[in-house]
């Protein structure tokens, strides 16, 4: 059949002013997160709005079972809590088959809370305190020790305990990075971490190691650097094995993996220079191998991952409050959401969207939040149409930190919801009232 005639459509397109690397791309609108109208969601669940896709969590999980899975024969991912520690988000990842990875004792207790068995988390961090330890031995958590007096705390409880607590041992080292991340654990090059693991051994009737770590940065673009740490500590393991007789289960190298936000500061946009995790997995997985195991030997390879997972399923909905110019003649666009919620634009330059169609003219803006501080400001310049009082924005890969150090300063915290595989939302985090801030105060007698 002859196929109907459709008029063409010609639309003028306006890049800007060119750079070295060809001219800039226009602003393109999102009308619609994960097949959801972004105005209905704000009209429905107010504005700023947090939106999570459950779709784009999962996929993340399963992108990087597959990228390590494939080239090594042993591999667990371990949810790191802190990242984002909304228990809807944590049990879409024990769902796919994560761990818990946990920094303190609140968030191991959520962990079990989310149903995740006491010898499927570990328990890192530097602030444990006695009760946290003996809260962890008695379900069964591995323990990541950190320092010597955590070592020492730690045999001191094991002495009256029913059973070894099971744990491993935080390690330092030069992996080539700069500045090199020495603050937690126990260095490996001056000797601190073999007379750890010597102690440790000493006291195998009272605690049982089974695990070396390391954790050598954040947002590390350096794949390299992870092969390395991962040779660095598979030599540690052997060595254990070799002249303590104490056989190393797992090896467990970290996170700080990038997500593909732009760094402030960087020369190119995020997805340009961000390595793919593939080559991570491709740095990390053959160090191991070529270490020299036994292929009955090979450790269990576990991943604290957290960013990479979760940052760019989050999206942050705000609205235009007010637009101004500057004394300097820069505009300046003030919305809805500031710093205490975005944290994270301290450090990135976060993509920001408009959602309809705008005339092609833009211009540089300076996005401030509503917060009455002059440190409130989202983006120093971004490349934006002209807006208007209660227009839409955007802002994407807010996924990761965002919603765990977001703060209650000036304005309450706002719904975060949910938009579930079939397109459903759902509410996971409701809006602050007054009376919720409120219910912890107590005003004494004298002052009512």
């Amino acid at each position: 059949m002859k196929l109907p005639y459709e008029r063409p459509h010609i639309r003028k397109l306006t890049a800007g002013p060119p750079s070295k690397f060809g001219p800039r791309p226009g602003q393109q609108p999102v009308t619609e997160l994960d097949g959801v109208p972004v105005t209905a969601l704000a009209a429905r669940y107010g504005s700023p709005l947090f939106v999570l896709s459950e779709r784009q969590l999962r996929r993340n999980y399963q992108a990087a079972v597959r990228a390590f899975g494939t080239r090594y024969p042993q591999v667990q991912l371990a949810w790191s809590y802190k990242t984002n520690y909304l228990n809807a988000v944590c049990r879409v990842f024990h769902q796919e088959g994560a761990w818990a990875e946990v920094v303190s004792g609140f968030e191991l207790e959520k962990a079990l809370g989310n149903g995740v068995p006491g010898h499927q988390i570990l328990f890192n961090g530097p602030g444990k305190r006695r009760a946290d330890l003996l809260r962890a031995a008695e379900v069964d958590a591995v323990i990541h020790l950190d320092h010597a007096d955590e070592l020492h705390l730690l045999l001191e409880l094991a002495a009256g305990l029913p059973q070894r607590p099971r744990v491993a041992l935080r390690i330092n080292l030069d992996a080539g990075t700069f500045p090199q991340w020495d603050r937690f654990g126990f260095n490996l090059e001056n000797g601190q971490a073999w007379q750890a693991i010597e102690r440790l051994a000493a006291a195998a009737d009272r605690v049982e190691l089974i695990g070396l770590h390391c954790h050598i940065g954040t947002f590390v673009l350096q794949p390299a650097a992870y092969g390395v740490a991962a040779g660095k500590l598979a030599a540690l393991a052997q060595r254990c094995a070799r002249e303590l007789q104490a056989p190393i289960q797992y090896l467990d190298l970290g996170g700080g993996f990038p997500s593909t936000n732009t760094l402030k500061g960087a020369y190119l946009p995020g997805p340009d220079t961000v390595p793919p995790l593939d080559d991570y997995a491709e740095a990390i997985t053959q160090a191991l191998l070529g270490a020299g195991f036994r292929p009955d030997e090979l450790p269990l390879l576990i991943l604290e991952a957290g960013r990479v997972l979760v940052d760019d399923a989050g999206s942050l909905l705000g609205s235009v409050l007010a637009t101004k110019r500057l004394a300097d003649g820069r505009r300046a666009t003030i919305v809805d959401f500031g710093v205490n919620l975005l944290f994270t634009s301290y450090w990135y330059d976060h993509l920001i969207s408009p959602t309809r169609d705008y005339s092609p003219q833009t211009e540089t803006t300076v996005l401030y939040g509503p917060l009455c501080m002059n440190i409130d400001v989202l983006r120093e310049a971004v490349s934006l149409p002209l807006l208007a009082p209660g227009d839409l924005l955007v802002v994407h890969k807010v996924g990761a930190y965002n919603m765990s150090q977001w703060q209650q300063f000036i304005t309450l915290r706002p719904n975060v919801v949910l938009i579930d595989m079939q397109g459903e939302v759902h509410v996971v985090r409701e809006a602050e009232t007054l009376a919720y801030l409120q219910q912890l105060e107590k005003v004494p007698g004298h002052l009512r």
